[in-house]
Parts: structure tokens; C-alpha cells; sequence
């Protein structure tokens, strides 16, 4: 049996010492190219090929939020490129005594190959990224969560065997992963639709120009606040939590704004006949979706969650790596 091989180098995403803070940072073609990359080291990867490009580099993750997914994947996946994690807490480094973010990013700049990290506000992650010589990537920010649309759209693109033209719909609050899949769907010609309560829509400036985009692309970017709307004839339906971290206050209210965009067996039958279901995990299971929809046969969300170490593997070898040798 032959083994698979990774693209030439003439197809290789050049997006060697840039940063990922939002999938709009980089062009359709990169993209593209980062899924497919992304599969390809998932299958090294199941056939126990060595692959270790970054071997002897260093990627920094700093974590200002808890996490399970992105804390493991990556650590995970610089490990088997042959590298190594170090992992920082704030309240344990200078910053908590006052060194400025910028400064922090100069310092690790001169320590390490990398920087991830998870934060809060997106204007600390573009701060850090400014000072920093080393690539810094977006684990997760209030505005944007691109590391998690990598591993949604290597998914789909394993399924469906395709990207462009896909209709996706969106179910829920108008949060960071909405934020995420508008870029998503704008630079690569999908279908977008997103039912949200009122008031909880995405933000309307980035509607605007992910509309404008997928004119140019072939894809769309429709909002509604009826969820049967845009989960019919959809290929995929996704959701995410209805209280995210920061909203605990929220949390009454919000459940009640939500209760009717659950995810649940009757939403699901009417979308499309090859529909898969897609959940960026944490599920609260009987809140934002059932148990019979998160653990039935339409649900990709564990081969989901799986795909963040391919497709942040694959990001990783772009970002710090020019070309494998």
C-alpha cells in the first residue's frame, strides 16, 4: 500500500511567521489549502507516519479561559510535529504585576516559536500579535474562534467532499463561532443561514461585509429569527452554548430567549436528506440541543472535536515551518 503525501511545495499555504486571529487574516486559497493539509496529516497520522517539522521548536499558550479542546489539541499536536508546549498561567507570569501585554510578547518572542493564546478580548489578542516576532494564534477570543472553523470545515469537507456551495445553517446566539462562520462562508462561497433571537444577532458590520464578500464568492449570508427557515434543506446544522464563559449572569434569561432554537429531533427532519449535525462542544445536552440529536446518527461532533488536532496540526506547520523538508 502506498502512503499518502503531503502537497508539494508549490501548493503549500504561504503563510510562513503570519498570525491567525480571524479566518478573514488569510484568502480562500489558504484556506482550502489548510483543510486539505489538514486531512492529509490526519491520515499520516492514522497510518503511524512520522511527521515532525517543527522539531526543537516551542509554541507558548496562554490561557485566560478554561479549556479542554484547545489545551489538548494543541499540546497534543506540537508534540507529534516533533516540537514542544510550554504552558503559561497570567496570574503566574509578570503580567500579573503589571508588565503590559505588549512587553510579554516581546520577551516570548525571543524564548519561543509561537504564541497561542485564549482570552477574552480580541483587542488583547491583536496587541499581543503587533508586538510579537512570532506568529500568535486566535485559541479563542469573545469575537472569533477560527481554530474551531478550521477542525468544523475540515469535518465537513471529509463528509461532503466539498465546501464550496454547502448550505450550513446556524442556530443559536450570534456569538464568536457566528462571528467565525460568516468569514467562513464568505470566503468560501457557502451558504450560510442564521436564526437567532432578536437581539441576539451577529454583529451587523461583519454581516455587511461577509455579504459583500460571498457576492463575489458564490455564497450567501442569510439571518432570520426562525429556525425551521434556515435548518430546511440544510447539509449541516449547527449550534454552540447559550450561556458562554462571561455570561453566567445571563444565564436565565438567555435560556428563555433560546428554548425555542433547541436542536432537536423535529428540527433536524427538516433539513436535508445528508444533513449532519455539528456542535463546537462544550453541549449543556436539553438546553441548546437533545441527547437524541448529539448522540444520534446525523451528529459528527466527537470526529469534530477530533479534527481540532489535524486541523490545528496543519495550521501549525504553515505558520512556523516554510516547507517540509
Amino acid at each position: 500500500m502506498s502512503l499518502p503525501s503531503l502537497s508539494m511545495p508549490a501548493d503549500w499555504p504561504a503563510l510562513t511567521g503570519l498570525d491567525c486571529l480571524r479566518l478573514a487574516d488569510f484568502s480562500p486559497s489558504d484556506l482550502t489549502q489548510l483543510v486539505r493539509l489538514g486531512r492529509e496529516v490526519k491520515q499520516l497520522s492514522a497510518l503511524k507516519v512520522p511527521f515532525e517539522p517543527l522539531r526543537g521548536s516551542t509554541l507558548a499558550m496562554i490561557f485566560d479561559k478554561p479549556s479542554t479542546r484547545t489545551r489538548v489539541s494543541f499540546a497534543v499536536g506540537i508534540h507529534e510535529l516533533g516540537g514542544q508546549a510550554l504552558e503559561l498561567d497570567p496570574s503566574t507570569l509578570q503580567m500579573a504585576r503589571g508588565e503590559s501585554l505588549e512587553d510579554t510578547g516581546r520577551v516570548l518572542s525571543q524564548f519561543v516559536d509561537g504564541i497561542m493564546m485564549r482570552t477574552g478580548s480580541h483587542e488583547k489578542l491583536a496587541q499581543l500579535a503587533e508586538a510579537a516576532s512570532v506568529p500568535v494564534v486566535n485559541g479563542l477570543s469573545d469575537d472569533f474562534h477560527p481554530c474551531q472553523l478550521l477542525a468544523d470545515l475540515l469535518t465537513l469537507y471529509e463528509r461532503h467532499g466539498r465546501l464550496t456551495g454547502l448550505a450550513v445553517a446556524y442556530v443559536g446566539d450570534g456569538s464568536n463561532m457566528a462571528n467565525s462562520w460568516i468569514e467562513a462562508a464568505a470566503l468560501l462561497g457557502m451558504g450560510l443561514r442564521l436564526a437567532t433571537p432578536p437581539g441576539y444577532e451577529p454583529d451587523p458590520t461583519l454581516v455587511a461585509w461577509g455579504r459583500a464578500l460571498a457576492a463575489r464568492s458564490g455564497g450567501s449570508i442569510h439571518l432570520s429569527h426562525d429556525p425551521r427557515e434556515a435548518v430546511c434543506g440544510a447539509d449541516a446544522v449547527y449550534t454552540d452554548v447559550w450561556v458562554s464563559m462571561g455570561q453566567e449572569a445571563e444565564q436565565a434569561e438567555r435560556e428563555a430567549a433560546f428554548a425555542p432554537y433547541q436542536v432537536n429531533r423535529l428540527l433536524m427532519q427538516v433539513a436535508g436528506p445528508d444533513a449532519v449535525f455539528l456542535h463546537c462542544l462544550p453541549a449543556h445536552r436539553g438546553l441548546e440541543v437533545t441527547d437524541d440529536v448529539l448522540d444520534g446518527p446525523q451528529s459528527l461532533v466527537f470526529e469534530q472535536a477530533g479534527n481540532r488536532l489535524h486541523a490545528q496540526k496543519a495550521l501549525l506547520v504553515s505558520l512556523l515551518a516554510p516547507r517540509v523538508r
